[in-house]
C-alpha cells in the first residue's frame, strides 16, 4: 500500500483513536473520581433531610456556600497554571484534597460538619478544574476539541453512573424499600467510596504529562481585561442561566417528596447519568460540525422545558422519566460550554479564562441555591411558595439566558 493510500486510510480512522494520552488519563481520573463522589453526593440531601432533619433552606445554603466559596479558587488556579506554564500538579493536588475529605463524612453528626466536608471537597475541585480543562485543551487541536471534552464528560458521567449503581446496591442490601435514608447505610457508602478516590489520584499522578509551552508567553494578569466581547457575552448568559440553576439536591428532594423511595431515587439518578454519558461524546462531535452555540442553546431550552415539568409533576414515575431526560441537557451543554471557552479566548489566556468561567458559575451557585431553598420552604415565619417555585424560577431564567447567548454570539458562532 502506498504512503498516500495509508494516509487516506488513517484519515478515515475514528478520531477517538488518535486522541492524545492526556485526554484518556484525565478521562480515567474523572471516571474514578465520580464513582467515589456520586456514591455520596446524591445521598447527601437525603442524609441531611432524613437523618439530620435539615430544611431545604439550610440545604440550599450548604450547597451554595460550598460551591461558591471553593469556586473562587478556580480563578486563582487557572491563572496560576498559566503563569507556571504547568497544569498537571495543580490538578493532582485538587484531586488529592477531595479524596482526603470524603472519609470524614463517616463521622459527621450535624449539618455544619457536612458543610465543612463539602467545602473541603469543593476547594479541591476549585484547585483542579481550571488547570485540568486547560490541560485537555492544550493537548488537542481545535478540530477535535469538542470530541475531547465530550469524551471527558462521558467518562466523568459514566463514573457517576457506576457510583450510583454501587450506592443503589448498598441501599438495596441494607434497607430495600425504605422511604428514608438511614445513617448506617450512608456510612457504608462512605467507606466504599474511599478506594476509587485514591485510585483516581494515582492514575493522574502517574499517567498525565504537562504539554510543553512553545515560544515565550507573557505571564497573564488575574483580570477580566483582555478578552473579546463574545467571551463576555457568553459569561453573562452563563451567569443568568446559573442563577436559576439551583443544586440538583432540590431535584432529589422533589423526587422523594413525590413518593420515590431511597432506592427509587438512586435508580432515577442512575438513569440520568446513563443518558448523560451516552450523549456527551456524540454531542461533542456534533458541536465540532455545527457549532457549540447551537448545542448549548438547544440544551438550555430542554432544561427550561424539563424544569417546567418538575414544577407540575404529580407522580413518582413522572419524576423518574423527567430526571432521565434531564441528562439530555447535561450531555449537550457541559462539555461544549468548556470547549466554547477555548474557542473564544487566545491560548495564552486559556487557564485564566477557564478560571473566570468556572468562578462565574460557582459564584452564582450560592444565590441560586439559597433562592431555591427559600422559594421552597421560606425563611423565618414565611413558609415559601412550595416545591414547584424553584423550578418555575429556573425555567424563566433559562429562557432569558438563551436570548442573551443568541444575541452575543450570532456573529461569531454558527
Amino acid at each position: 500500500m502506498s504512503t498516500k493510500q495509508t494516509a487516506a486510510v488513517d484519515h478515515r480512522l475514528p478520531a477517538w483513536r488518535t486522541l492524545p494520552r492526556n485526554v484518556w488519563v484525565v478521562t480515567a481520573t474523572s471516571f474514578l473520581t465520580d464513582i467515589s463522589s456520586n456514591m455520596l453526593w446524591d445521598l447527601i440531601p437525603l442524609f441531611l433531610a432524613n437523618v439530620l432533619g435539615v430544611k431545604t433552606n439550610v440545604i440550599g445554603l450548604i450547597e451554595g456556600v460550598a460551591e461558591t466559596t471553593a469556586s473562587l479558587l478556580k480563578v486563582f488556579s487557572g491563572w496560576l497554571s498559566d503563569r507556571l506554564r504547568a497544569r498537571k500538579w495543580l490538578t493532582v493536588a485538587g484531586y488529592s484534597l477531595s479524596a482526603l475529605a470524603k472519609p470524614f463524612l463517616y463521622f459527621v453528626t450535624s449539618w455544619w460538619g457536612v458543610l465543612l466536608v463539602r467545602f473541603t471537597d469543593r476547594v479541591g475541585k476549585g484547585i483542579r478544574t481550571a488547570p485540568r480543562d486547560a490541560l485537555v485543551a492544550d493537548s488537542i487541536d481545535e478540530g477535535h476539541r469538542g470530541l475531547a471534552f465530550g469524551l471527558h464528560r462521558a467518562g466523568d458521567t459514566a463514573g457517576a453512573a457506576v457510583g450510583i449503581l454501587i450506592a443503589l446496591l448498598i441501599v438495596l442490601a441494607t434497607q430495600a424499600g425504605a422511604v428514608t435514608l438511614s445513617r448506617a447505610t450512608f456510612q457504608i457508602v462512605v467507606l466504599v467510596s474511599i478506594l476509587p478516590a485514591a485510585l483516581a489520584v494515582i492514575v493522574l499522578a502517574v499517567g498525565a504529562r504537562d504539554v510543553p509551552v512553545t515560544g515565550q508567553r507573557e505571564p497573564p494578569r488575574l483580570t477580566l481585561r483582555g478578552f473579546e466581547r463574545p467571551f463576555y457575552g457568553f459569561l453573562l448568559a452563563v451567569i443568568v442561566f446559573t442563577l436559576g440553576n439551583s443544586a440538583d439536591a432540590f431535584l432529589i428532594l422533589r423526587a422523594q417528596e413525590r413518593g420515590l423511595s431511597v432506592a427509587g431515587v438512586m435508580g432515577m439518578v442512575l438513569t440520568f447519568n446513563i443518558v448523560y454519558a451516552l450523549l456527551s461524546g456524540p454531542a461533542g462531535v456534533l458541536s465540532d460540525r455545527i457549532g457549540r452555540r447551537r448545542l448549548i442553546i438547544g440544551g438550555w431550552l430542554v432544561y427550561g422545558l424539563l424544569y417546567l415539568g418538575f414544577a407540575v409533576v404529580q407522580q413518582a414515575w413522572q419524576m423518574w422519566v423527567l430526571y432521565g431526560l434531564y441528562g439530555i441537557y447535561y450531555g449537550a451543554v457541559e462539555g461544549n460550554a468548556r470547549a466554547l471557552v477555548a474557542d473564544l479566548v487566545p491560548a495564552e489566556k486559556r487557564g485564566t479564562a477557564y478560571g473566570v468561567y468556572n468562578a462565574a458559575v460557582g459564584v452564582m451557585a450560592l444565590p441560586a441555591s439559597v433562592i431555591a431553598g427559600i422559594l421552597w420552604s421560606g425563611i423565618g415565619g414565611w413558609e415559601g411558595f412550595g416545591p414547584a417555585a424553584p423550578f418555575l424560577f429556573g425555567a424563566a431564567l433559562a429562557l432569558l439566558a438563551v436570548v442573551i447567548l443568541q444575541l452575543s454570539l450570532r456573529k461569531t458562532q454558527p
